[in-house]
């Protein structure tokens, strides 16, 4: 990575250079230990490559372990909140040691710290993100923009590029990353819902756009602050609208099944048969997932089934936290279409519509063109499926089932 000159490097402040701090007294110790700071900096930079991947592990450390080491799972979210803590409190800082006369941080330093959170920031969440994301719906498409993001604050000369020459797109980039930290780290820490951490989140994410859109509106004037205020609103629907392409961070899918039958005591499937219009019309179909949630977590989910596309039913389930396999939860549809014939879709959905996963089948007259429901639980692809947390001690409060 090519390092940036320290001169040319923004801070998320946009206020003017400090002034000169007085000869003697406190002001100087300050700028004692600033010198100190810098010259931290100066050490670290040579090894900042070790930054990202350092977040990335915290990141899969958190989602693995969280189930079993509850309190390391909140502790690394803890300290993700307390990073942006201190840097979203940083211009406010620097206003203040500048009244009362202290030098201020350098525009280097700040940018660096400010780099190395957003980096932080975004590989610490793309483990959650790349296991929760729905590949063939509008959320990849928000999963390879956090990608990208991530990608970029690696790269030293477009990053700072970014920060030096379009500032409105900068704090853009600043505001996405609150968004991101804020949604994924609510569930574990308090154990909010999906919806609410996602309401947290997007007013977060737009207290943060206004220095954005004070880029665009410059020079700021009595209509201009007006639209602004009034885009507020726009910007809030915006987002609300695309909640369906933002995935669940807290919630995965960690197994599912069709199946003719379910003993519900063992909370399994159970049975075997081809999905043809008779089979269904005569004994119904369960459709079984595992979901996995934060400890302490409790939510409502609802299973879509739709009918060559159209919904045709909406069965809302309950599900609570902590179990490391996931909670296992079930709908029966017992009243199919007279002819149900066709492609049907289980769209597994938070109660604020983000999509968990789908299950899909065939209804057919030909046993061989139709799905077979034989209720085995299929572990889903990718990350979820990974069998690592079986590595590890488990605790007995663990295997004591749903609760």
């Amino acid at each position: 990575m090519t390092r940036a000159p320290h001169t040319d490097l923004p801070s998320l402040s946009t206020e003017p250079p400090s002034a000169e701090p007085p000869a003697d007294g406190p002001p100087s110790r300050l700028a004692v230990w600033q010198a100190h700071l810098e010259r931290l900096m100066e050490c670290l930079r040579p090894w900042r490559w070790l930054w990202p991947p350092m977040a990335l592990a915290a990141g899969l450390a958190s989602f693995f372990l969280v189930e079993r080491q509850q309190w390391l799972g909140a502790m690394l979210a803890l300290g993700m909140l307390m990073a942006w803590i201190l840097l979203l409190s940083e211009s406010l800082i620097g206003r203040l040691l500048e009244r009362r006369g202290y030098p201020a941080l350098p525009r280097g330093v700040t940018a660096f710290i400010a780099q190395l959170i957003h980096q932080e920031t975004l590989f610490f969440v793309l483990p959650f993100l790349l296991a929760t994301t729905v590949w063939h719906s509008g959320q990849a498409l928000f999963t390879l923009l956090l990608l990208a993001m991530a990608l970029l604050s690696i790269l030293d000369p477009l990053y700072y590029r970014m920060a030096e020459r379009h500032r409105w797109l900068y704090f853009a980039f600043h505001a996405q990353c609150v968004f991101v930290v804020v949604l994924v780290t609510l569930p574990t820490l308090l154990q909010l819902t999906t919806g609410q951490s996602l309401v947290l989140a997007t007013v977060a994410m737009l207290l943060f756009s206004l220095p954005s859109l004070m880029q665009l509106l410059r020079p700021l004037s009595t209509p201009r602050v007006l639209a602004m205020l009034a885009l507020l609103p726009l910007l809030a629907g915006a987002a609300w609208a695309g909640r369906a392409w933002v995935p669940p961070a807290s919630l995965w899918i960690s197994g599912s099944a069709l199946s003719p039958a379910f003993v519900r005591q063992a909370r399994h499937p159970l049975g075997s048969t081809p999905l043809t219009p008779a089979a269904l019309t005569g004994q119904g179909l369960y459709a079984y997932t595992a979901i996995h949630a934060p400890r302490g977590l409790n939510e409502e989910i609802v299973h879509v089934w739709r009918h060559d596309g159209v919904e045709v039913d909406r069965i809302p389930l309950a599900i609570r936290g902590g179990r490391a396999a996931g909670y296992r939860a079930w709908s029966h549809k017992q009243n199919f279409p007279e002819d149900p014939s066709g492609d049907w879709r289980i769209d597994v959905m938070t109660d604020s519509d983000q999509r968990i996963g789908v299950l899909r089948f065939t209804v057919s007259d030909d046993r061989e063109a139709a799905t077979l429901a034989d209720g085995t639980i299929q572990a889903p692809s990718g990350m979820p499926g990974l069998d690592i947390r079986g590595l590890l001690p488990q605790p007995a409060s663990a295997r004591d089932g749903d609760r």
